[in-house]
Parts: C-alpha cells; structure tokens; sequence
C-alpha cells in the first residue's frame, strides 16, 4: 500500500491517528504486506492549527507489525526540489535491510549536501518550523485566493466542489458534470495551463473525468486570481453543453 498520510495529494485528506492504529493491527492475506508512507508534506501547513500528525510506525510496532510501514520523505519543498536530502524510517529489521541493499548501490550518501543542510536548518530561526512558518505567509494567500474566486464564481450553482486544505500543495477541484478535460482544454486556450484532468488516478484516468488538480504555489497572488477566474468562466461554459 503506497499512500500520502499528512496533506495528501490532492485532496489534502489527513489520516487520523484512529485510522493509523487500524493500518497497524489490520489482519492481512500476506504475511510481508508493506505500507510504503511517502510523508512529503509531513511539515507543510499553512495555519498554527494543522492536524495531528499520524504515528505510523508506533501503530504498527505498537500492534506487533513493527516492519509493516517504510516511512519516507525529503527537503524537496523545504529547502530546494532536487537539491534537498531525503530521510526513511522504519523497524530496526527494516533499516538493516535497506541499509544493505543501499549500500550495493552507492559509495556513499552525498555527505556534503547533508552538511549543509545542518548548517542551513540549524541556523535558521525556529528551524524546519520557522522555514515553514515563512512558506505558508507565501502559499497561504494563493490558496485563499483560490477558494475565494471558486466561492464568488461558482457558489450556489451546483456546478463544482473544491477542497479547502489546511496544507500541502494542492486543491481538489471536483465537477458536477463530466466535463473536467473539457475544463482544462478550455482553459489552455485561454491562455491557463492546469494538471491534466485526473491525473492523480491510476495511469491518469479518472473513470468520471471531474477531477482537477489545482496547484497555486508558483504564480503570484494576482496571476493566481486571474487564473482561476479564468477557470470558473470555463467549469460554467463547459457545464452547459
């Protein structure tokens, strides 16, 4: 099972602390079933009041399953995309296994990135938190101002439903009709470019084709404004045919 527990893309879902205790003792048909957490937004909020965060692996050694979830993650959208280090937790057993399997693959890990990013994080004021802290001034107004188009736009019509994440780096748009990849090709000609429509369903297929992914962390506040009037004309146009 491979799956997003804080902030999940792309509907920003949080898995509950009961829902991790469940993942932990659940009986299942394979005895090395594995659930593969990828925790990329484990530090992603954009308020001081994000959920609790999910305690995996306690859950699993808690229920005697200590090798049931490899935990993993990075610095990507902490300090630099593809320039960041990533880190992996698991049981004791787990650990020893992949530390053997990572040492056939590589020399060594890129010590002098990781250096700098205990210089970097550890200098910075309130660390990984004061990091986020000044992310979240960024990308918190881009998602407001999401939500506030939509809602002006398209409220009361009955034509889409959208997430209102509390972090993470996505919004969940949802159409009424089937019309998600007339949206999006909409929108291209007016000069928008979105996610392709249900691109986060397996092979990118979305059997309803409703489904939009709405990403607003890279443009400024204005040109995410813009765009998204942009897509409420479209949801509007392409809701009538």
């Amino acid at each position: 099972m491979l799956y997003v527990p804080t902030y999940s893309n792309p509907t920003g879902d949080t898995t509950s602390q009961a829902v991790a205790d469940r993942l932990g003792r659940m009986p299942t048909a394979a005895p090395d079933f594995t659930i593969f957490a990828d925790d990329a937004y484990a530090v992603h909020h954009l308020d001081d009041t994000p959920p609790a965060h999910p305690d995996l692996l306690g859950a699993c050694k808690k229920a005697g399953n200590p090798t049931r979830v490899i935990l993993f993650g990075s610095t990507s959208k902490i300090t630099f995309a593809g320039a960041g280090i990533s880190f992996l937790g698991g049981s004791k057993e787990t650990i020893a296994w992949i530390g053997e399997l990572m040492g056939t693959q590589m020399i060594t890990p890129n010590k002098i990135e990781q250096y700098r990013h205990v210089l970097f994080l550890g200098r910075y004021p309130g660390g990984i938190a004061g990091i986020m802290k000044a992310h979240a001034k960024l990308l918190a107004p881009k998602f407001n101002a999401v939500d506030d188009i939509l809602t002006r736009e398209l409220s009361g019509k009955n034509l889409a439903s959208w997430t209102k994440p509390k972090g993470g780096y996505f919004v969940s748009l949802d159409t009424a009709k089937s019309v998600a990849s007339q949206v999006v090709k909409l929108a291209k000609e007016a000069g928008v470019a979105l996610t392709p429509a249900g691109a986060t369903y397996p092979f990118g297929k979305d059997p309803n084709d409703r489904n939009i992914r709405i990403s607003p962390t890279r443009p400024p506040v204005d040109q995410v404004r813009k765009a998204m009037e942009v897509v409420a004309v479209c949801i509007q146009l392409a809701s009538e045919t």
